[in-house]
């Protein structure tokens, strides 16, 4: 393989062939890169497309924002959750933005809302191979890819339209950018990166910069420049960083509430509000957001080293990580002696601490997390995994012991593999035994191989063997993935893989697939398949949007709207989504995501209603936000609701009461 990889060919020519070499870095490559890469892409576009439409609208709430931004210009830019610009969602607009141009572009339906965040997924593997490639070699950089594509989380979220897919993509070009700051020393490409990185903070705030320890260091180690153009880039990075990330939070934070959106998310209408409070330290800390939104305990499972491990978070990503950690050390190791500027030094320094920070950060964090936020891992897991499979194989073409090593490294990640398909053991139960077995085989291949009288005459015999072994350690979690692509997502949690009885977190059962979940949650459109069943307890935290409307409450919104902005106030977000949705009109989601924020209060409620641009209201005959989560504004505004409108009968099925206000705010 390492004879293959090295042997020159005659440049090509052409604009395309150009456009190529300029990407990866040079010409001097064997001609199986090209149908190698241009495989791996296809797979992954057939995991992130095939199928795609099976969700539905997925999470409505992030779906009604979308159709908001391809109805109203303002809309767009703040990233509301309506056209008429009552509260926006509790994310920054970037996502929204894409989905919101791909509505506008083809009109509104599961395709145009899904297939931005599937573009996105095919798009990071590409990414992903050049900047790999750049650091450890086209053998590597397609490895990574593959594994890439293969993740579970990957397959998930790119399937899916919450805000990780496009941040995720957003981040590994900013890498990739990064790594041609440090090969070139040219400024324009430190400025590129922190574009990039502000983009992806636009997308999701805080997360985006878990990257950016790892970012400065090892530009600051290993940028082929002078001491002193380091210190510069590193200050046109962080004034990059800076603006990019911060343009859009100054304008809305310089317009006046009364004429602007209120935050979703936040306790006071502000952008920095949300940014240090529900979306930054509450994440970190569990401290309190609106009504009480910060814990998290019920989502991700207990907060420790391991928790990556654990039964809410295998299957997403665990699967690499023991390769990944071992390539990490073994690339280090081989490395010590080399110069700062090597290529394969920077690379294993940018994806390990990428790895190192995130994974600590998702490990420790005790406010709301998910599982699916593992995607974020995703790269930098594939990076290592394919720069360690390239070093082990360089190590065993070099000494007898390197075999063992590789034999050691595959066959241990098929039986890791196996172990994490025991957590699910009616699922496919003969791919543990097979990838071991495979594992197993092309281990003693490999360890006969490295004998040095051998090693020369049976290269390509090795070389298939190696293949062989991959194939082992990627066939655990490309079983994952498959089980992934057929099954309709709804909500704000879900989870990839299998759905297989008797695993679940939190008290709460996984489900079978094809069946009502235990906590009644419907259907995400009317036709669709079943819906995976939430994973957890009802007091976990808000699914999100995935329920489908009520057809007789929407048919008698729409009649009755009159002049009305909003054809109805409902109790939250999640419940207007769907309504939304159906109706293609603003609906108002009092309190936002949860139901929870302070908005409206109830003298707005009443202002809303005498000036007519509100005429209905919806609520909990329960009471309430989300789980129960009931602050004095929703307290105060279901109080004055039920006293002073009258009950609407529509012919519908609904859980909620709706409310005829009309001249009830005089």
């Amino acid at each position: 393989m390492t004879a293959i990889i090295r042997e020159p060919i005659a440049p090509r020519s052409g604009p395309l062939s150009r456009v190529w070499d300029r990407a990866r870095g040079g010409t001097d490559e064997p001609a199986w890169v090209i149908p190698a890469f241009v495989g791996v892409i296809s797979l992954a576009g057939v995991l992130y497309i095939w199928n795609l439409t099976v969700s539905g609208y997925a999470n409505a709430y992030y779906s009604a924002a979308a159709l908001a931004a391809s109805q109203s210009w303002s809309a767009f830019f703040f990233g509301s959750f309506d056209a008429a610009n009552f509260i926006t969602i509790d994310k920054p607009p970037v996502a929204t933005w894409v989905m919101g141009l791909s509505v506008r572009a083809f009109g509104l339906s599961s395709w145009s809302i899904l297939l931005p965040q599937a573009l996105a997924g095919v798009a990071t593997v590409g990414v992903l191979f050049m900047a790999v490639r750049r650091s450890f070699g086209p053998a590597a950089a397609v490895i990574a890819a593959l594994v890439m594509a293969l993740t579970p989380a990957a397959v998930l979220m790119f399937r899916f339209n919450n805000p990780d897919a496009v941040l995720t993509f957003l981040l590994v070009t900013a890498a990739w950018a990064l790594l041609q700051a440090i090969h070139d020393g040219r400024y324009r490409w430190v400025v590129a990166a922190g574009t990039l990185v502000g983009f992806a903070f636009l997308t999701k705030y805080l997360q985006a910069y878990l990257v950016l320890p790892g970012f400065a260091f090892v530009y600051a180690l290993s940028a082929n420049t002078t001491v002193r153009r380091r210190i510069v880039g590193l200050l046109v990075a962080v004034a990059t960083v800076l603006v990019t990330s911060g343009w859009w939070v100054a304008i809305v934070e310089l317009i006046p509430p009364g004429v602007r959106p209120f935050i979703g998310g936040s306790t006071t209408g502000s952008a920095l509000d949300l940014i240090f409070g529900y979306d930054g330290l509450g994440r970190l800390f569990g401290a309190s957001g609106p009504a009480g939104r910060g814990g998290g305990a019920g989502f991700g499972g207990e907060a420790g080293l391991f928790r990556l491990f654990n039964d809410d978070w295998f299957g997403e990503i665990a699967w690499f990580i023991p390769l990944a950690l071992a390539g990490l050390w073994l690339g280090l190791w081989l490395r010590r002696r080399r110069p700062r500027i090597d290529r394969g030094l920077a690379g294993y320094v940018l994806w390990g601490s990428w790895f190192a920070t995130t994974a600590l950060v998702f490990s420790f964090m005790s406010g709301v997390v998910h599982s699916y936020y593992a995607v974020a891992l995703a790269p930098a897991i594939a990076a290592l995994v394919g720069a360690s499979v390239v070093d082990l194989w360089g190590l065993r073409s070099r000494t007898w012991f390197g075999g063992i090593f590789m034999g050691m490294a595959l066959i241990g990640s098929a039986v890791f593999g196996w172990w994490l398909l025991g957590r699910t053991p009616e699922f496919a139960p003969i791919i543990g035994p097979l990838a071991v077995t495979l594992a197993a085989s092309a281990a003693g291949v490999l360890v006969l191989t490295s004998v040095p009288r051998w090693r020369d005459a049976l290269r390509r015999v090795a070389g298939a063997a190696a293949a062989v072994g991959l194939c082992a350690v990627v066939l655990a979690p490309a079983s994952y993935a498959a089980a992934t692509i057929g099954v309709a997502y709804s909500g704000g949690d879900p989870h990839p893989g299998p759905t297989v009885a008797g695993v679940g977190f939190g008290g709460g059962p996984r489900g079978v697939a094809g069946t009502m979940p235990d906590d009644g949650y419907p259907p995400p459109m009317s036709g669709a398949p079943p819906t995976r069943p939430e994973r957890g307890s009802a007091t976990a935290g808000p699914p999100g949007g995935g329920a489908s409307a009520d057809s007789a409450l929407v048919d008698y919104l729409v009649a009755n709207q009159g002049s009305a902005t909003w054809i109805v106030a409902a109790n939250s977000a999640n419940e207007a989504g769907s309504i939304q949705l159906a109706s293609g009109l603003p609906v108002m989601a009092m309190g936002g995501f949860t139901g929870s924020d302070p908005a409206p209060t109830l003298d707005e409620l009443k202002s809303y209603i005498a000036s007519g641009e509100l005429r209905y209201v919806l609520t909990d005959r329960g009471g309430g936000g989300f789980g129960g989560q009931d602050g004095a504004t929703t307290s105060d505004r279901r109080a004055w609701v039920t006293s002073a409108c009258t009950v609407v009968d529509y012919d519908g099925s609904g859980s909620s009461s709706l409310y005829d206000c009309a001249g009830a705010g005089s």
